[in-house]
């Protein structure tokens, strides 16, 4: 590695935030004030007149005596801009550019011009009404900057009481005679200042238009009036689900757009890559073809741009090509120090094998259509200048399997440290929430040793969430509450099943199924994980542990008719919304319903992680990321004696050694026994066992359960293993005894009491032996079965469900959906 100092800024490219915004300003554009309306060419005297009846009347006659001096002042001022309309007049004026910094001119010229200076409030207050009165219309971006609270009410009781009160009660019940709610009927109110019109009159692209005007910490509003317009059906059935992050999304672009990120200079190879991205976009998602296109355009193009002017043809010598891959090799990164210097560090970089390899798939498949199509791809046909070991990443593969390994190594052993801190900080969290709820507003009171105040007022709906600690810093218990409760699921869904996080935040309340055991007739309840990765969805078998926490998600995302609401999520893939629905991965911001976003899951896990304290070998801070839990749920599965193709099944992977490199490596001598002995056995078993599991294989194994089915219970043998003491139920270590059977035991234990008993009169030694075994075996789960159930009625019974309550409890989950 290598630093340096830099002074001069490095080229950039073009970044894509915002390119969806832009389309779907195309799509749906706004309003546009191009013909003259009537009051914006009325007269004078007639503008007045408006100015004083109702309901552009104010309510006071000093109210009304400082809207009519500052109207007159202002409409005498515009009179001296060119322009037939007073909008034309004003789109002359410097008014237009800024929403305070005009007054001071107005008042300059009233001073000379009329004889007075009126104030500026008076002004504002003329302003104001010259805009109700729809005389002119400021555009978007004036009419966001401005701030003034009487903005709103006025324009309401202006132009469309009856469009704002519907709206209003579209709202929902949570942020009702909130601030969020009067930000939203604010941005409605700015969009018939600009626009005109009423309520029923705005489209998509006016509020498309104002969201860009708007700061990002004032766009909820917007955002929230976007939501209630659209479920009051006003927007065509394509208008986007939500404007949420608009300003950053990218949407699908165009491979044009792609490749001109990268300012490339020579126009006919840019073309080329156009034209090479069209004829892959069919077969790849779109975050393949973003990879794509920077590996051919920036890592590769791009780059022998900057270092040789001239070049205009895929033909490399060798010189150039060996520089490029020498340059391709590295990555250079800068920071910032605290000093203002810029440094510039040069690495390795990891991903430079994939690389060459989407540039060496580049040459091949132009020489390879050039045999089909030579008019078209013929002429660029050219020599690789990637050999097939220049693409080799056999040491980046042990290296990323070491370091992946290792990770395994120091997490799993810590992983219970990590679920007891998750479940203290949420218990800890609903207690401090608890507490507030508890007292009234302004009250002092005490949680887990500490003592809050409570804020003395709220303009929130219902109960606040926020207090004052002791040294005055404010804190906000909800939202405390909401990350512990999301980390603490979180985790334990990630350690029970090993999904992805994109399988994870795609969970649904369909995808709680239960399937029923066709000999049986027992239900299991069953987790079914949608297409991701593999395009394949696939089932998991829900255990008592994780229906407790599914169960508990549900009942916390449900909303007040008991449903859980649909919301739409997006693809950070495919760049696109997808269809409204039940996620359980969702929660509610200001009366939005939105789904979580990975970086709050990696948030709230490193919430939890800054609470236990851990760190690595190195001392530092241990870090926790979603797909750790996946290669800990893998490598504790087959350390633990689950076959690794089922295992395979289970993780949805289309192929074994990808499974396989997820198992962590533990000592040497280990992996080599463990090797030897399955080449020994491969050796000995026949060949066509060693292949991908079957759907009747699967079968099997979903049935081994049902063959453990006994009469006192269940029997634990491994699953592929036969019961290897005949039988002999009551005897057996591994037999777990139902508590809803106690009776039946008791049963056993009396008539082996009673054969006992006959044994010793008749003389049979033997058979008094065996039976006796039997008797204290039975004994012997009886007190199990007793310690049990009183260690459950005990105060300090902790609430874990047996599999027979939480069956039921998920039962009627299921039955819910």
């Amino acid at each position: 590695m290598t630093t340096a100092t830099i002074t001069a800024p490095p080229q950039t490219h073009r970044k894509l935030a915002g390119a969806e915004a832009a389309a779907l300003l195309q799509k749906f554009p706004p309003r546009q004030n191009l013909e003259p309306w009537f009051m914006t060419g009325a007269d004078t005297d007639y503008v007045l007149d408006t100015l004083r009846r109702g309901p552009f009347r104010a309510e006071t006659e000093s109210g009304q005596f400082t809207r009519m001096v500052g109207a007159r002042a202002i409409l005498a001022w515009l009179q001296t801009f060119p322009g037939s309309t007073w909008q034309a007049n004003w789109d002359a004026s410097p008014a237009v550019h800024s929403t305070a910094g005009w007054h001071s001119t107005v008042l300059d010229w009233a001073s000379t011009a009329l004889g007075r200076r009126p104030t500026s409030a008076c002004l504002a207050s003329g302003t104001l009404a010259l805009i109700c009165a729809d005389v002119i219309r400021p555009s978007p971006a004036w009419l966001a900057a401005s701030s003034s609270n009487a903005f709103r009410p006025a324009m309401a009781a202006a132009r469309d009481p009856e469009g704002f009160a519907r709206l209003e009660a579209q709202f929902p019940p949570a942020i009702q005679s909130t601030r969020h709610a009067s930000a939203a009927l604010k941005a409605v109110a700015r969009l018939l200042a600009a626009f005109g019109g009423r309520v029923e009159d705005i489209v998509v692209g006016d509020l498309l238009v104002l969201l860009q005007e708007t700061r990002h910490d004032a766009a909820r509003g917007t955002r929230i009036a976007y939501t209630a317009l659209r479920d009051l059906g006003q927007f065509p059935p394509d208008a986007p689900a939500t404007l949420l992050r608009l300003q950053t999304r990218t949407g699908q672009v165009s491979p044009a757009e792609l490749v001109d990120r990268y300012r490339l200079r020579c126009r006919p190879v840019r073309d080329l890559l156009v034209d090479y991205l069209t004829e892959r976009q069919p077969s790849l998602d779109h975050k393949s073809l973003i990879t794509l296109s920077t590996a051919l355009a920036g890592n590769f193009w791009s780059d022998l741009e900057r270092h040789h002017e001239d070049i205009d043809s895929l033909h490399l010598s060798p010189e150039i090509a060996a520089a490029w891959k020498a340059r391709v090799n590295t990555v250079t990164r800068r920071r910032r120090m605290p000093d203002g210097r810029v440094v510039e560090t040069t690495t390795p970089r990891s991903s430079a094998p994939a690389i060459k390899t989407l540039v060496r798939a580049f040459y091949l498949d132009i020489s390879q259509w050039a045999l089909d199509e030579p008019a078209r791809w013929g002429p660029w046909a050219a020599r690789c200048p990637v050999t097939e070991a220049d693409c080799s990443d056999k040491k980046t593969k042990q290296r990323r399997k070491t370091a992946s390994d290792q990770r395994t190594r120091e997490r799993l052993p810590v992983l219970p440290t990590l679920i007891r801190v998750a479940d203290r900080r949420l218990k800890e969290a609903r207690t401090r929430l608890d507490a507030l709820h508890a007292v009234p507003l302004g009250a002092r009171f005490t949680a887990l040793g500490e003592t809050f105040t409570a804020p003395k007022r709220t303009s929130r709906a219902g109960l606040t969430g926020q207090a004052y600690d002791a040294s005055g810093r404010r804190r906000d218990f909800e939202a405390e509450e909401k990350r512990a409760f999301w980390g603490w699921a979180t985790i334990e869904i990630l350690r029970h099943t090993g999904i992805r996080i994109e399988e994870l935040l795609e969970l649904g309340h369909h995808s709680i199924i239960r399937y029923k055991l066709p000999t049986t007739g027992e239900f299991v309840p069953l987790l079914q994980i949608a297409p991701s990765k593999t395009d394949q969805e696939r089932l998991l078998l829900v255990t008592p542990e994780l229906a407790d926490v599914l169960s508990t998600v549900v009942t916390r995302v449900r909303g007040e008719n008991g449903a859980i609401p649909s919301v739409p999520s997006y693809d950070i893939h495919e760049k696109a919304w997808n269809d409204p629905m039940p996620l359980l991965y969702q929660w509610n911001v200001s009366g939005d319903r939105r789904p979580i976003s990975s970086n709050t899951v990696r948030d709230a896990l490193n919430d939890v992680l800054l609470a236990t304290g851990l760190t690595d070998g190195a001392g530092n801070p241990l870090k926790f990321q979603p797909h750790d839990f996946r290669r800990i749920f893998i490598t504790d599965a087959i350390l633990n004696g689950l076959p690794p193709h089922i295992a395979q099944v289970i993780a949805g992977h289309t192929n074994i050694n990808t499974t396989m490199g997820y198992n962590a490596v533990y000592p040497a001598q280990a992996i080599e026994a463990h090797r030897s002995f399955i080449a020994r056995r491969r050796n000995l078993r026949p060949r066509d066992e060693y292949r991908a599991v079957t759907s009747e294989e699967w079968q099997e194994f979903l049935n081994h359960f049902e063959r453990r089915k006994l009469a006192l219970g269940s029997c634990g043998r491994a699953f592929g293993t036969d019961c290897i003491h005949e039988h002999a139920c009551v005897r057996c270590p591994v037999l777990i005894v139902d508590p809803n059977e106690r009776g039946r035991l008791v049963e056993i234990r009396d008539n082996l009491n009673d054969r006992i008993a006959e044994a010793e009169r008749e003389g049979w030694l033997g058979e008094v032996e065996g039976l006796s075994v039997s008797r204290d075996a039975a004994e012997e789960k009886i007190m199990q079965l007793d310690a049990r159930q009183k260690k459950k009625e005990s105060p300090v019974f902790m609430g874990i469900p047996s599999f027979s309550q939480v069956a039921v409890r998920t039962s009627f989950a299921t039955n819910g959906t």
